[in-house]
């Protein structure tokens, strides 16, 4: 029974056992269904861990001892894991000196979130890096920690540092810049462009660019512009636009296309440069060039014609003095002469054009003079037309040959009186005008200095750009056939020039003209002299004269009409043969005529040769070119004795007998 007994109270516990194990079996198999999950989000987080492009750093929150640190922050600060792990963050060398310090860390555990948008670091080689750091505290395992997130923003920065010096650069540039969509309408302009067109960003941002367009390009010529550039090609050329208060200017342009990463055209691109000043100061250089060009040509026609005039004049005067000249054949050679020096006055405008006209310049006052002129000048305009004179209160001293003076009125003048259709009004004004470098530098042909202003305006037809720019060429006229030579601007020109001044016109069609002499002032109190008259009809006395010109016609001409002055006379075709000619009648030779300039040796050479062995000869220069000239040219002062030709035997005859009388 007790067996029995036993047996029962065995299989009950075995079977209470199986139970439990069964129980515990169960309740196993509900754990691990419970924890597998957890397993696997662990390794989810670890992968994530471990694979994150962000460098991840797990610190223990009581401590701020290193707990965890992933491959992409270990990899990106230059540290192996155990060099990290277990360590103060503050003791770790990347981190001693900055925010994310001892101080921040206990400022983290009071806050539990800390974050820096730009955090400079240095790997452990040195390297300075930038970084985003954001850091909280989190629970794991009833235990915190702090999880410190770090973005490697180093190359965004360069990139956003790389953006900021190109729009700075764009901002700033002197280049006009323009982007538009693919249609043409304006995204983008930099100041440069509000500058150049007057228009402000607001006005043209969402317009077209077509809005400085003025009509000057034809459409064939914008047509191109649109081909060139929708077939991806960059297009460069000169645009004439209209500015926003209607002026226009000119600017030359490079339009590219901006592709995006499917190559497609999204945008366009404009970098301009305004040449409007560059263009007009190159054609005011281009002018100037011309003209010096036009007055050297004018310059040496004028002497070689000089020359056939001196030799025309000369010999119709030597057949004028004989005494069986037929009075009809006297009438005939008149004509003759009259024309020949009719021929002479074109001649020196065509050298006073040149620069090279001879001139007696003093110091004047310019009210004087104008005031001087002004009866003449009312007959020569007539009675329809007012002459008013306006003169201004500085001072107007100028050093000005005063010929010269008259020429410049009486040709203004009337060239004004010809530009009024009926009654109208011609106004003289003088002024004071100073200019410095920084003004000159931008408007050709100016110099700096202080000037005597004399302007000639009237309210007569005006004239276009297009007349202006051709108004002081030689032989150049608006007028009618016959009605002008073309000489007389070019001849005020030549004066202006000469006298180191230059000259300024302002004309618009209808609003009459306005020209501005600029002459410069002379500030000392130099007494004016006037050249004397000279001697008529004198006589030599059998004085010997050598006579040196290259010209062979001319020689003998002068040989002429020296004799029948009564002068022993010696001729010379070239420098050289002078020399001998004067070692030969050393003891006679009194005078020396020569021309300036010759082929072997100038005037002034020979002259100081010629002084050396005979120091009491006198010497008189001759020359097609003036007394302008000499000085420059011929390196003479400007006290030497001077005849210009073409030159009348009455004039030679003065000349000699004034140079041979003056004392020595």
């Amino acid at each position: 029974m007790r067996v029995l007994d036993a047996e029962n109270q065995l299989q009950l516990d075995n079977d209470n056992l199986n139970t439990r194990i069964g129980l515990l079996e169960v309740k196993l198999l509900e754990s691990e269904q419970v924890l597998k999950p957890l397993k696997d989000s662990e390794k989810r987080y670890r992968r994530l861990f471990e694979s994150a492009q962000d460098g991840i750093l797990i610190l223990d929150a009581d401590t701020g001892r290193v707990v965890d640190a992933n491959p992409f922050l270990l990899h990106l600060l230059g540290y192996s894991y155990s060099a990290m792990y277990g360590q103060f963050i503050w003791e770790i060398g990347v981190f001693k000196d900055i925010a994310a310090s001892k101080d921040a860390f206990q400022t983290l555990q009071q806050n539990e979130y800390i974050r820096y948008e730009d955090l400079p670091l240095e790997t452990s080689q040195g390297h300075p890096i930038a970084v985003e750091f954001v850091s909280n505290v989190y629970l794991v395992d009833q235990h915190k920690v702090i999880q410190c997130n770090i973005r490697d923003i180093t190359a965004r920065k360069r990139d956003e540092a790389e953006r900021k010096k190109l729009q700075a650069a764009i901002e700033q540039s002197a280049e006009i810049i323009v982007m538009t969509d693919a249609q043409g309408k304006i995204q983008f302009v930099n100041p440069s462009y509000e500058r150049a067109t007057g228009y402000s960003r607001e006005e043209v941002i969402g317009q077209n660019q077509c809005i400085l367009n003025n009509g000057m390009q034809d459409e064939a010529y914008y047509r191109t512009l649109w081909e060139t550039i929708s077939d991806g090609r960059t297009w460069e050329g000169r645009l004439d636009n209209k500015r926003k208060d209607g002026t226009f200017y000119t600017e030359e342009s490079s339009i590219s296309p901006v592709r995006d990463a499917s190559n497609r055209i999204i945008n366009y691109v404009s970098v301009s440069r305004d040449i409007t000043e560059q263009l007009r100061l190159a054609e005011q250089y281009q002018q100037a060039q011309k003209m010096e060009a036009v007055g050297l040509l004018a310059g040496g026609v004028a002497h070689d014609f000089n020359n056939m005039l001196a030799v025309i004049i000369g010999y119709t005067e030597l057949a004028l003095h004989r005494a069986d000249l037929d009075p009809s054949l006297r009438s005939n050679l008149d004509e003759v002469v009259n024309a020949a020096r009719r021929s002479a006055d074109i001649t020196r405008q065509l050298l006073t054009f040149a620069r090279k006209q001879p001139t007696a310049p003093v110091v004047l006052n310019l009210h004087k003079a104008v005031e001087g002129i002004l009866k003449m000048l009312h007959r020569l305009i007539g009675e329809d037309v007012v002459l008013a004179w306006l003169p201004g209160e500085g001072p107007c001293s100028v050093m000005i040959d005063p010929t010269q003076v008259d020429q410049i009125l009486a040709n203004l003048c009337v060239n004004a009186r010809d530009a009024i259709a009926d009654i109208g009004r011609i106004t003289i004004e003088t002024g004071n005008a100073i200019f410095d470098e920084a003004y000159c530098s931008q408007n050709a042909g100016f110099v700096s200095g202080e000037f005597v202003k004399l302007s000639i305006s009237d309210d007569g037809c005006g004239m276009g750009k297009d007349v202006i720019h051709h108004i002081f060429d030689p032989f150049f006229t608006s007028k009618g056939v016959g009605e002008g030579t073309g000489l007389g601007l070019s001849m005020v020109y030549g004066i202006v020039k000469q006298n180191n001044g230059f000259i300024n016109v302002y004309s618009e069609p209808g609003n009459g003209t306005t020209f501005s002499i600029y002459l410069p002032l002379v500030t000392d109190n130099a007494v004016n002299k006037l050249p004397e008259n000279a001697v008529e009809d004198p006589k030599g006395n059998y004085e010997t004269v050598l006579v040196v010109e290259d010209e062979p016609a001319l020689l003998a001409l002068s040989k002429l009409m020296l004799e029948q002055m009564g002068y022993r006379v010696l001729t010379a075709g070239t420098p050289e043969e002078a020399m001998t000619l004067a070692r030969e009648h050393a003891v006679d030779l009194q005078l020396l005529i020569t021309d300036v300039v010759m082929p072997e040796m100038n005037g002034k050479e020979l002259s100081k040769r010629l002084k050396a062995l005979f120091p009491h000869i006198k010497i008189l220069f001759m020359s097609g070119y003036t007394a302008n000239v000499i000085t420059k040219r011929g390196g003479l002062d400007e006290s030497v004795n001077f005849i210009q030709k073409p030159f009348s035997m009455q004039n030679l005859a003065a000349k000699v007998s004034e140079v041979l009388n003056e004392s020595r």
